[in-house]
């Protein structure tokens, strides 16, 4: 069986020299694939036709490459701006739509999974990076509405600026939230300096996908084997994120953010019992919150970048099926079967199944409405 380095590889070669740019997208890649024999996977439910919307989908906007190569940051950079890739490249949809048309993909939610490429930038350059990176995403969704939807890059560490890139982002270039990793250079996403940012995106309705960039105080820890770093440190990242927004209250003064947690929130939604329980033990420590922290996280929404049945019911039991999105993490490697993840959880209903493949997402994102 061709694997998916092997089809990329292929297909790469079939359809070299199609490009797309700005609102000039055209269809003739997708063509391309089809007349190779790539054909749409149609995924149904019980007999019925499904429209699938992964929120968990990364882009690259290499042209930013101008912009940071001079700079000090910019040498680590260079490897994965300058180096072409048909996977990621913004201006290279071939492979991505024949990916997407083969795993049973109908709309992604693109979003910049490398926050490193504008998190250590003063405010002109930072704002300079964002712009350009949701311009050319906007432009992208704006050629391509059947298939894509965008999130926006957005620069936490200038607060202000923040909530004025999102408005802008969401008015302006009909982006429909952002995505922003678990912390900002060390301060956690409930600091009250954020708040103008969370009080921003709950005016919007914006969808704001929390994705981690690793869990840099873990570091000497992960060394060895087992990609630690990763398999350990990103979901350790998005639970303490999550919980802070939950412990620190900003939950509460922002009760009707759409928060997204990559990774199915990381180990969140295992440790929900046990932050109940501090409240009960640990008095001093756990200072009492409105509800319950395990109430809190059914406010939360969860992609089912999980990897097993169990974990997918787990999560599902949890928080509700009506709080769990699709996420496939592209182009990595890890969850290359998404679609059939959920159809093949025996613990699904064909309801619940239909929500966390589309549904949910489709009211999140505001497409088809």
């Amino acid at each position: 069986m061709t694997n998916r380095r092997e089809f990329l590889r292929d297909a790469a070669g079939a359809t070299a020299g199609i490009f797309f740019t700005g609102c000039g997208l055209v269809d003739s890649a997708l063509g391309a694939m089809q007349a190779g024999g790539v054909k749409r996977r149609q995924v149904t439910v019980g007999g019925r036709r499904v429209q699938t919307i992964d929120v968990h989908a990364h882009i690259r906007v290499s042209q930013v490459w101008e912009l940071v190569k001079d700079t000090e940051q910019g040498k680590s950079l260079e490897e994965f701006l300058a180096t072409p890739d048909p996977e990621v490249d913004i201006t290279t949809l071939d492979l991505r739509i024949a990916e997407m048309d083969r795993a049973g993909i109908d709309v992604q939610a693109v979003s910049i999974g490398r926050f490193n490429i504008w998190n250590w930038a003063d405010r002109n350059l930072a704002d300079r990076i964002v712009q350009l990176q949701n311009e050319k995403i906007g432009e992208l969704c704006a050629a391509r509405p059947d298939r894509f939807v965008g999130l926006a890059s957005i620069a936490m560490q200038h607060p202000d600026l923040a909530a004025q890139q999102l408005d802008y982002a969401v008015k302006n270039l009909r982006l429909r939230g952002c995505a922003i990793t678990t912390d900002v250079n060390g301060d956690e996403l409930s600091d009250p300096k954020f708040h103008p940012f969370w009080a921003k995106a709950e005016q919007l309705g914006a969808f704001v996908f929390i994705h981690p960039q690793g869990f840099r105080e873990g570091a000497r820890r992960f060394r060895g084997n087992g990609n630690l770093g990763n398999s350990l440190g990103s979901p350790m990242a998005t639970a303490v994120a999550l919980s802070h927004l939950i412990q620190d209250g900003t939950l509460d003064r922002f009760p009707e953010l759409k928060i997204c947690g990559a990774h199915g929130g990381g180990f969140l939604p295992a440790s929900a019992g046990r932050q109940d329980q501090c409240q009960n033990v640990f008095r001093e420590n756990c200072k009492p919150l409105k509800k319950k922290p395990s109430e809190y996280i059914r406010q939360i929404y969860f992609d089912t970048v999980v990897f097993t049945g169990e974990a997918l019911r787990h999560l599902v039991a949890t928080v509700g099926a009506g709080q769990v999105v699709l996420g496939t993490d592209y182009q990595s490697e890890w969850n290359r079967n998404a679609v059939d993840h959920i159809l093949s959880t025996p613990a699904l209903s064909d309801a619940d199944r239909r929500a966390i493949l589309g549904g949910n997402a489709a009211r999140l994102l505001r497409i088809g409405a």
